[in-house]
This record gives C-alpha cells, sequence and structure tokens, in this order.
C-alpha cells in the first residue's frame, strides 16, 4: 500500500527562465501564468524536452523543478526509497516518540497482498502489539517500549512529507517502474501525473 497526498509542483517559472540563461535567450520565451497555473508555450517546451533527453549535464533546469508531498507507505518502502538520498529531503512521522500513541490496528500495515494465513498472523503480531502498548502507557517500563521497536512488522506504515526534484524522479522512475513491489507502481503513476512528466520525466522513451 502506498498512498501520496497534497502533492504541490514549485519553481516552474524561475526553473524555466533559468533554462535560457546559457544562451541568453529570454526574448524567446512564450510560457505564461493562467489561473494561477504556470504553462509551458510551445518554444519553451520544445527546448526543455530537447534538453532534458540531452542527459543530466543539460538538463540542470530540471533540478529546479521541486515537488512535495505526503506519502505514506510500509518501513520496507521506506527503506527502498531511503537509497535516492542526493537531492531529496524527508520528514517522518517519529516512530521513536509516538509508537506508544494511538491503538494498533490492521489498517496501520500495509496487507493488502497478504494471504489468509499471514493475516492471521498479523493480527496475533497486532494483538500482541496493543497489549505491549497498554503496559508501557501504564508502566512506562523501558523494556516494553523496546518490545514495541523491536517487534514492530516492516509492514508498518508510516507517512513522511518528501521534497524532490524532477531530475531525482527521473531516475526514480527508470530505476522503480518496473520493480516487483506495487508499491513502486502507484508512485510511478503519481509520477506520471505530475505536470509535463511525459515530457520532462519520462524522457528515455521520446524520439527525435
Amino acid at each position: 500500500m502506498l498512498k501520496a497526498e497534497r502533492i504541490a509542483v514549485m519553481n516552474f517559472e524561475n526553473a524555466i527562465r533559468g533554462m535560457r540563461n546559457p544562451l541568453a535567450s529570454w526574448d524567446r520565451s512564450d510560457s505564461y501564468t493562467e489561473n494561477g497555473t504556470f504553462v509551458l508555450g510551445e518554444s519553451d517546451l520544445t527546448l526543455a524536452r530537447k534538453l532534458a533527453r540531452s542527459g543530466s549535464d543539460h538538463r540542470k533546469f530540471l533540478r529546479q523543478i521541486f515537488v512535495s508531498m505526503d506519502i505514506t507507505a510500509p518501513l520496507y518502502w521506506w527503506k527502498e526509497f531511503d537509497t535516492y538520498k542526493v537531492g531529496t529531503v524527508a520528514n517522518s512521522t517519529s516512530t521513536m516518540h509516538k509508537i506508544h500513541a494511538k491503538p494498533f490496528e490492521r489498517g496501520d500495515f500495509s496487507h493488502d497482498l497478504m494471504s489468509g494465513d499471514a493475516l492471521a498472523m498479523l493480527d496475533s503480531v497486532i494483538a500482541f502489539l496493543e497489549k505491549t502498548r497498554l503496559a508501557y502507557v501504564e508502566t512506562k517500563d523501558k523494556a516494553l517500549w523496546y518490545d514495541l521497536i523491536q517487534t514492530l512488522p516492516s509492514s508498518y506504515n508510516q507517512m513522511r512529507t518528501v521534497t524532490l526534484n524532477y531530475e531525482n524522479l527521473i531516475n526514480i522512475y527508470y530505476a522503480r517502474r518496473e520493480h516487483k513491489l506495487p508499491e513502486w507502481h502507484t508512485f510511478c503513476d503519481h509520477v506520471m501525473g505530475l505536470p509535463y512528466a511525459g515530457q520532462l520525466i519520462c524522457v528515455k522513451q521520446q524520439k527525435e
């Protein structure tokens, strides 16, 4: 299970203006803002696509198009996402500080692909975690807190507010779009829903 919410794309206008700095071709820019939305003109889009296809050295402007989103996903997915450190920032909800703050329930875990036997096992783990949580809340016994932290399954869902850029997303999209984890497919679907993703992120599928 993966959920992406509150998706925002920022700094498109400045990135496109900077794209034209090397050749001082600002007079050819034809983009505009309509009802608060930045719209790429035909001339700007043609140049942006050409630079995007030309490799990371030529598409530096894509590093200045920022994307922020709240992602809720299981810990096993976050472990893979954490390989993308350069140019990304994430603030997470705190497992260390808030693990005991609410009752445990099935909805706290990714279980959409579990078999019946696996669900039964998960339910038994949830029951143990909830019993331990209640005991910790009452006693503040640090040993019980360690039981919570070290028993917590990797299917536990965590929410993080993540900031990336279009260059990051090119790398992630092509590395993960055919991954066996369905969470990556959901994430890539969100990526392709971003403004001009088909032209500026899906660059390896474009032809001259």
